[in-house]
């Protein structure tokens, strides 16, 4: 014990000694005596090999030098701050701070929120399913034939250790699992991302995103599908824009139609992205066939209802006046920024 005790004798006199003239000698002060691996530590480490009649005069003796240490070390810091004071290089703390990046919702996410919202005020409620589907959900429960164009290895990725199984083409599997589930009525919009072998391009690429509805009840009619798309287009593009049906096919539908609404790049007049028409297609609509109602064991001479897709990337493309769909998935910062402080 004697030795230790010369030994803490030693340290107080360096202690004492001890000056400091920045802030890291400071620092390194505290780490030296204080630190978890410090000297203070380190002798009361000590204390098990000390003889139990001695263990209290030890003990005040390590405290003693403890209190030392840190009255030293709250000195170096106080004088420390004195010199720190006195630094004209020091930061002024007055200036404003450097600008922090502020972050956004991508585009398609903004454009499908506000879709859903504008739906969920007509009642809507959302539905969503799986990416990979399949083929009775994404094809044969929505009335496509076996040798319909779509289930060609052209146009839908199949997945090899299943053939039967498939990405997606469209949210339409998300309205066959709500008919399989429930009973009329339904009401549903189906956001999601679907896939198809398409060649990349500015108009097309092999991933993009939907939303589709599905109302199904009794007396309901083509003129309800078209007040709701009106109104949706209302609510999306404003008042003034233009709407026209035009005649159409889908096999999960009948009778269809798809829907367009004057170009808002060129104002109608005419330019590359309505094909100098003035009109822009937007999305495909129809009265649901009865052999999905049947399908699902929904009688079709009681409930009628129904159906409408339209791509987000579209949608998007005409609110913002986007002209490459290769900008939604490139991850372009400045691209993407044009939309800080978007809703």
């Amino acid at each position: 014990m004697e030795q230790l005790v010369h030994q803490i004798e030693a340290y107080r006199q360096e202690v004492a000694a001890f000056e400091a003239t920045s802030p890291d000698a400071v620092e390194e002060f505290r780490i030296k005596y204080l630190g978890t691996k410090g000297i203070v530590k380190a002798i009361m480490g000590e204390m098990r090999n000390v003889p139990n009649e001695r263990k209290k005069e030890f003990g005040q003796v390590l405290n003693d030098f403890k209190l030392v240490v840190e009255a030293k070390y709250e000195t170096l810091k106080e004088n420390n701050a004195n010199l720190q004071t006195s630094d004209s290089k020091l930061i002024d703390w007055s200036l404003p701070g450097d600008p922090v990046p502020v972050g956004t919702r991508h585009p398609l996410n903004i454009v499908r929120n506000q879709i859903v919202s504008i739906f969920k005020r007509l009642g809507f409620a959302v539905a969503e399913g799986p990416e990979i589907e399949d083929d009775w959900h994404n094809f044969g429960a929505m009335n496509l034939p076996e040798d319909h164009p779509a289930r060609d290895m052209q146009d839908t990725f199949y997945i090899n250790q299943n053939p039967s199984w498939l990405l997606r083409t469209h949210t339409s599997s998300v309205q066959a699992r709500v008919m399989e589930t429930q009973k009329p009525p339904i009401r549903v919009i189906c956001p999601g991302r679907v896939y198809r072998n398409e060649t990349i391009s500015a108009r097309a690429h092999c991933f993009f995103h939907q939303v589709e509805g599905l109302y199904i009840d009794e007396n309901v009619s083509f003129a309800d599908l078209k007040q709701t798309l009106y109104f949706f287009v209302q609510e999306m593009f404003g008042k003034d824009v233009k709407v026209r049906f035009r005649p159409s096919y889908f096999p999960f539908t009948e009778p269809s139609a798809e829907m367009d609404i004057s170009c808002l790049i060129c104002g109608g007049d005419g330019c590359n992205i309505c094909k100098h028409t003035g009109w822009v297609e937007i999305l495909g609509s129809g009265m649901v066939h009865p052999n999905v109602l049947e399908n699902f064991g929904i009688d079709s001479n009681k409930y009628t209802g129904f159906a409408f897709g339209m791509g987000v990337e579209r949608i998007t493309q005409l609110k913002y006046q986007v002209n490459d769909l290769r900008l939604y998935s490139q991850n372009d910062v400045r691209f993407l920024k044009q939309f800080t402080g978007v809703v």
